[in-house]
């Protein structure tokens, strides 16, 4: 328990400590190498382009993110008398549940110390549960994280080719990069910011792969209308509509929330809590 703990707090700024140094490499490396000559580049040209995809994609990668934490799933637990949500149920006559008590989905973490409903899983990255409330924000942050990377692995790419004038044409020279780039470090033939670029690719390659993984995955539970943590403990759920399972999680208002990073506006559970 003591080493999840850790990993609760150490992911989050590994993930910060990420972002910056993507940051950085972009808007003062990858991009200034692309302007051949400032004062004569066109208004549209490749590196603002490119300086304008990578800053839309890191928006909406961080925004979610912020939003991931920001909109915790609600703690059930304090709905339920401080956890006595046994009680409740017990009060109804016909034993039913109560509007407060626990759904069959709902889980206590033990890192988080709350109950959430329709718990999925616990997020260390963000150091938060993922469940109803930030769901959306979450998909849209492992998709906006996954696009970002890509984009940086392509002007990494790009830039190391350039440097170095190399050709990744055959598919073996990424894979032989880092082993090479290693030895000419040590031998003092390669600068400590082209060796960062070098490790930053396969960083960038595998949480964008991992991303986009987890987030297709992720897809296809709710349109199942499931979750992870239902999955894991072999629940069954009701069969429903696709469309319908869609519409619960990402809202009406799915374009929008495609573009600009909000909460989950139009989504049935801020329905059911307005009411």
């Amino acid at each position: 328990m003591l080493v999840l703990r850790v990993l609760n707090v150490v992911a989050p700024a590994y993930f910060l400590c990420i972002s910056l140094v993507t940051f950085v490499l972009q808007l003062f490396l990858f991009i200034p190498s692309m302007f051949k000559d400032p004062s004569t580049t066109p208004l549209f040209s490749p590196a603002l382009l490119h300086g304008a995809l990578f800053l839309f994609l890191s928006a909406n990668a961080l925004g979610n993110y912020i939003l991931v934490i920001q909109n915790s799933p609600e703690d059930l637990g304090k709905c339920l008398n401080s956890g006595r949500g046994a009680e409740v149920v017990a009060d109804q006559p016909d034993r039913s549940r109560s509007p407060c008590s626990a759904l069959p989905s709902t889980h206590f973490c033990r890192l988080c110390a709350r109950v959430t409903q329709r718990h999925d899983h616990h997020c260390f990255f963000t150091g938060n549960c993922i469940g109803s409330r930030n769901m959306r924000n979450f998909i849209m942050f492992c998709l906006y994280t996954s696009l970002a990377c890509l984009d940086s692995l392509v002007a990494g790419v790009a830039y190391i080719s350039a440097v170095l004038s190399m050709s990744f044409a055959n598919p073996l020279a990424f894979l032989t990069l880092l082993p090479h780039s290693i030895s000419q470090f040590f031998s003092g033939a390669l600068l400590s910011s082209e060796m960062l670029v070098i490790l930053m690719l396969y960083l960038w390659l595998g949480i964008g792969l991992a991303c986009a993984g987890f987030c297709s995955h992720q897809i296809l539970l709710i349109l199942r209308g499931q979750t992870r943590y239902q999955v894991r403990k072999g629940m069954v759920v009701r069969a429903r509509p696709w469309r319908k399972n869609l519409q619960d999680v990402f809202g009406k208002r799915w374009l929008i929330g495609l573009l600009i990073p909000m909460l989950n506006v139009g989504s049935n559970y801020h329905r059911h809590k307005d009411k």
